[in-house]
């Protein structure tokens, strides 16, 4: 019978830990497979770690990891796949909009089918608001232009994957992470299961409009340049457009004698380019950013407690 570790990053659930447990329990309980639990505390301000200590008095498969502050979920991901033991490694949302259920059929994929990773992706975004889900779409779409490594648009973190897959992922020790690109490049055969979305079960969700913004930049640094070459043409067609004018105004002055626009068109001009410019700058302060926090090689977690 194999093992199959069930990673669960969180960051204040301390309402939704227990709950989960208790669903992932009962939904999971024919499947023939042995379970380990490894829950990760990144950083919560409320009772979450009390909640782990006394999951793990209830029962002694349960291991967690709390980290000495907010990390991220990149980071608590991670943590959860270097204390993984299990031969298989699923990770999953505390607030089951990951359906346990799904489990069960993951499994079977892998083991009867020959997969090496089932991945979820929602097919609706219910109860999302409109606008979220509309960037949310333009993201996916302008990445999967821009970059080599496709990312399937719905895709969640929840996901069932072999040892060997797992091990791969380890072995990119960046610290800016973006593991949805990260589980598509590093390759290996993937099937996708589709479901419709599904609330939380309590709390709220801790990605507010401006952090996913701020974590669709990094996954667009992280598995593209096309931003770089784009700076690049900006910079060549504004030369060219320049140039342009110069001779139109040249030939105006010489033929019809017509004085050259001056104070507001100047100004105009100075500041519309000036825009640009340090839009392009802004793009390469992106990119050397990162190039200097990987540089660091700051460790991508630290732990506080371990059980």
């Amino acid at each position: 019978m194999k093992t199959i570790s069930v990673i669960v990053p969180c960051y204040n659930e301390e309402e939704s830990t227990p709950l989960f447990f208790d669903a992932f329990l009962k939904e999971t309980a024919g499947m023939n497979a042995e379970f380990e639990f490894i829950f990760v505390d990144d950083g919560s301000s409320d009772k979450t770690l009390e909640q782990f200590r006394l999951l793990r008095e209830r029962d002694s498969r349960i291991h967690y990891i709390s980290f000495s502050r907010n990390f991220g979920k990149e980071s608590a991901m991670f943590a959860g796949m270097e204390a993984a033991k299990g031969d298989y490694i699923a990770i999953m949302d505390v607030d089951l909009q990951d359906p346990p259920s799904l489990l069960p059929a993951m499994l079977q994929c892998i083991e009867q089918e020959g997969f090496d990773c089932v991945a979820t992706r929602r097919v609706t975004r219910k109860g999302e608001p409109k606008i979220r889900s509309f960037f949310a779409r333009m993201f996916y779409r302008i990445i999967n232009r821009i970059s080599k490594t496709e990312i399937v648009d719905g895709a969640r973190d929840f996901r069932l994957m072999t040892r060997q897959m797992v091990d791969s992922i380890l072995r990119l020790r960046e610290v800016s992470r973006f593991s949805k690109g990260i589980f598509s490049w590093v390759g290996y055969q993937t099937k996708w299961l589709e479901y419709e979305n599904v609330e939380r079960v309590a709390g709220e969700t801790k990605w507010s409009f401006w952090s996913l913004l701020l974590y669709s930049i990094d996954g667009i640094i992280a598995f593209s340049t096309a931003p770089l070459a784009i700076a690049s043409v900006i910079g060549v067609l504004f030369c060219l457009i320049a140039f342009l004018l110069i001779i139109f105004f040249f030939v105006k002055t010489l033929i019809w004698g017509d004085p050259v626009a001056g104070f507001p068109a100047t100004i105009c001009i100075v500041l519309f380019l000036g825009g640009i410019q340090l839009f392009c700058i802004g793009i390469l302060g992106q990119y050397m950013s990162k190039t200097f926090l990987e540089t660091k090689n700051r460790p991508i977690y630290i732990t506080k407690e371990q059980r």
